[in-house]
């Protein structure tokens, strides 16, 4: 990176980083109350909104969103008539799994080969700090040149929709000129990246019954209808013999149109074992980021542990349907929810249910927004040229801030590149990738300040 004052700032305020998301991360935060404490989540809510007081924001306030979790939001008055910037990341984090697969404990940050691991190390409480880096710097170095706002999610995690429904009760609340999402991240390692396109998504959960009750499988099998079985069948229809998804009445032809993605680098990020074939069609980036794509997240059946020989009465499952850009999440649940009703075989008894939705996100490159990051991150990765891409994962509140601010410039960075696994076990973050993108926002804001 070349030598400019607001890199040399970032790089001297990173001890301060990394000391910052430890207490982050030790935080619990999952906004699944069935599952971990609700102090914990507040406990994290509180030391945003303590961040952002310390930095001299204002009007900072623990907004309670109608999902019953909490929102931190904040506002950071610029100088006379300059622009308003947002922006956002979440505190809230993912399960963290099977914690035996953790080669380190997922709520305390550990480095290890030049990588700092723990749960919600890059999505999303990485972004948080990297919003914080890039405002010390621009205050180091002659002030920060906009009005900033800044609004920490507390439930993106868990697709409730609780901030979206906020803003939309409050639309003058997060009003900006341009809005920076810290919740993506490069394609790789070192390649500065926009994301430009999410899939939205749904989770549907969907109930078969057969019986009144379990009966013996020895006297009553091969008669008897099986819920399970007839569940797997249903969940089965759902993909084409090529693995592609397979929605009745749900296009699933579209194509990606730039940065490509390699099949046997896709191989190597995801892990996938020698010998097993990636399933669908078209290249990689038609598949991850402009096509349909679901997955069954879970099964309610008897463990294998412990079964008994009984043909069951009742199963269900949970199948998530990641929506491609153009596609309404609407139509998309009704679609995934009529298949699964007319593929359910033997007349057995199905219901389902719509839990969790958002809308997939397509950003306007031409605006100015985008040209003063494209210039920060050149700056910010030694002359490399920012890349546009696609992203499977899905934020549901982009569409949201598309709908009520029409007129704002929408960017997605973030730190989730594919080493940092999120989402899975040993999630990590890069921290040279977390002081470039701090150095890179730092510039953006003021290139936007002065365009």
């Amino acid at each position: 990176m070349p030598s400019n004052p607001v890199a040399e700032t970032v790089v001297s305020l990173m001890p301060r980083a990394k000391a910052e998301l430890t207490e982050l991360v030790a935080f619990k935060s999952v906004a699944d109350f069935d599952q971990f404490p609700r102090s914990e989540s507040e406990g994290a809510a509180n030391w945003v909104a303590d961040a952002l007081r310390a930095e001299g924001f204002q009007d900072v306030a623990l907004l309670d969103t109608p999902d019953g979790t909490q929102s931190v939001y904040g506002f950071l008055p610029g100088p006379e008539g300059s622009k308003t910037v947002l922006l956002y990341a979440h505190y809230d984090v993912q399960p963290p799994l099977d914690e035996a697969g953790w080669q380190t404990p997922p709520f305390e940050l550990t480095e290890r080969d030049g990588r700092w691991y723990g749960r919600g190390a890059a999505d999303c409480k990485g972004g948080l700090v990297m919003h914080l880096l890039a405002l010390r710097a621009l205050k180091a170095n002659g002030g920060v040149p906009v009005g900033v706002k800044v609004i920490a999610e507390g439930s993106e995690e868990q697709g409730t929709g609780g901030l979206e429904r906020y803003a939309e009760e409050h639309p003058e609340l997060l009003t900006a000129d341009a809005i920076v999402i810290g919740d993506s991240g490069n394609f790789r390692v070192g390649v500065p990246t926009v994301t430009t396109a999410l899939r939205g998504m749904t989770l549907v959960r969907v109930q078969v019954d057969t019986l009144e009750g379990n009966l013996h499988s020895g006297q009553f099998g091969g008669a008897a209808p099986d819920a399970l079985g007839a569940l797997i069948r249903a969940l089965d229809s759902l993909r084409a013999e090529d693995g592609s998804t397979t929605v009745d009445g749900l296009a699933g032809a579209s194509r990606w149109e730039g940065l490509q993605y390699d099949e046997a680098q896709f191989r190597k990020d995801a892990k996938v074992l020698d010998g097993v074939e990636l399933i669908g069609s078209g290249t990689v980036a038609d598949r991850v980021w402009a096509r349909p794509a679901v997955t069954v997240l879970g099964i309610d059946a008897p463990p294998v542990v412990g079964a008994t020989p009984s043909v069951q009465a009742g199963a269900r499952a949970l199948v998530s349907l990641r929506v491609p850009p153009g596609v309404d999440a609407v139509e998309a649940t009704k679609l995934l929810q009529a298949h699964l009703e007319a593929h359910t075989p033997w007349g057995a008894r199905v219901s389902t249910e719509q839990i969790g939705q958002g809308q997939a996100f397509r950003a306007d490159t031409t605006s100015p927004a985008y040209a003063a990051m494209a210039e920060a991150m050149s700056v910010a990765y030694d002359g490399a040229e920012m890349q546009y891409a696609g992203q499977g994962g899905s934020i549901p509140l982009c569409n949201t801030l598309a709908s009520l601010y029409p007129r704002a410039e929408i960017l997605l960075i973030g730190l989730s590149e594919p080493e940092a696994q999120i989402h899975a076990v040993n999630e990590s973050v890069s921290p040279d990738e977390l002081e470039r993108l701090a150095v890179a926002e730092a510039l953006f804001l003021r290139n936007y300040a002065a365009g």
